[in-house]
């Protein structure tokens, strides 16, 4: 026999249904952001990122437009002070650091190492981020147009329009690039190979190469500068982009509201760019997490074999690299710019991991 406490209770529990059910449903956003929270790594790889970042935004202003911390002042009476050290006496008081203290030492020529950490910051990771900006969009566009036009065969326009390129290149006499985009197109033409074809085997040409060595020998031939070493690092980093795109373009291709796009008379490239490229971004963020990470340890390197940023700009490579002949002398030089690109690079490998299992449904249950 059921009492009014069963019926409550009753009552209570199809009200509690009824609640869950009138729920508004997850959006995506919101899924992602739930399991990415939960992701600790992640998490504190994120929020080192955004400390570095506003210490970098603060480090080009505070060292080149209001210069509080002055990363070129030489003193050589203060030169080899270990961290935390204060100026000699016989240092001016016009060349004595913010607040009287090196807060890292100082360098072979006295110059104030916490000053040139903290320019360097903006450097070393605007370089990173530029480079991979350039990567992402040779990809994005190499990716989307292999993956969305298959085994389409090459137009006479398009084997035209490189011949006419290739031109222009032995115009102004990169000879080997003309002629090696010249010969490319005629085989195309005479082979007739099709855009995935085409561009999918210049990728994998491309990643034969070791790419450190291909930019060490490009920053080796061209003038050395901050933007030399961004677009040289973009150019022949962008391989893994373009793969990770045409994968998704391939299985996106195919379905419903792409052929609807087409049924109503969309152009090629708005589907591309307008429909299809955000929907095939996810596992490109990672890599591009991964790829800045990857940017800054090359331009480190670079300045670690003296072919990086020359001076005056400072950047954590040079620094180091400027540190590796007085390892055992003062090893603040060595080891403190060590420490930053170590911390940096981490950082953004557990966010990249964090990103990827948070965007990737089959690893969510690991």
């Amino acid at each position: 026999m059921n009492g009014p406490h069963t019926l409550v209770s009753n009552q209570a529990g199809t009200m509690s249904l009824d609640t869950e059910a009138m729920a508004p449903p997850e959006t995506p956003w919101q899924e992602f952001l739930r399991i990415y929270q939960k992701d600790y790594q992640a998490l504190v790889g994120f929020w080192v990122l955004m400390i570095l970042l506003v210490l970098a935004l603060a480090g080009k202003a505070l060292t080149e437009w209001w210069v509080v911390f002055d990363p070129e002042v030489v003193r050589l009476t203060d030169k080899f002070l270990p961290p935390f050290s204060v100026p000699s006496s016989d240092s001016l008081l016009t060349d004595r650091p913010f607040g009287g203290v090196y807060l890292m030492g100082t360098d072979e020529l006295g110059r104030d190492v916490f000053a040139r950490m903290f320019q360097g910051s903006f450097v070393s990771l605007s370089i990173g981020f530029v480079a991979v900006g350039i990567s992402l969009g040779i990809g994005i566009l190499l990716g989307g147009l292999a993956g969305y036009y298959g085994q389409d065969k090459v137009s006479f326009k398009t084997v035209l329009a490189g011949i006419l390129l290739g031109g222009v290149f032995i115009y102004f006499e990169w000879n080997f690039l003309g002629y090696t985009i010249i010969a490319v197109m005629f085989g195309t033409w005479v082979f007739r190979l099709s855009i995935d074809t085409l561009i999918m085997r210049f990728t994998d040409a491309m990643m034969c190469f070791p790419p450190f060595f291909l930019i060490l020998t490009a920053v080796a031939l061209l003038p050395p500068s901050i933007y030399t070493i961004m677009i040289i690092i973009g150019l022949f980093s962008w391989m893994g982009t373009t793969r990770f795109v045409r994968a998704e373009f391939l299985s996106i291709r195919e379905l419903d509201y792409v052929t609807a796009a087409k049924a109503l008379g969309v152009s090629e490239w708005r589907i591309i760019f307008r429909h299809m490229v955000p929907n095939a971004l996810a596992p490109v963020f990672v890599s591009a997490t991964l790829g800045v990470a990857s940017a800054i340890l090359t331009e480190s390197s670079l300045s670690f074999l003296g072919f990086g940023v020359p001076p005056p700009d400072a950047t954590w490579g040079n620094i180091l690299s400027d540190g590796k002949g007085f390892i055992f002398d003062a090893p603040w030089l060595f080891f403190i710019p060590g420490l930053a690109i170590f911390i940096v690079v981490l950082a953004f490998n557990l966010v990249g991991e964090g990103l990827r299992e948070a965007l990737n449904p089959k690893l969510r249950s690991r």
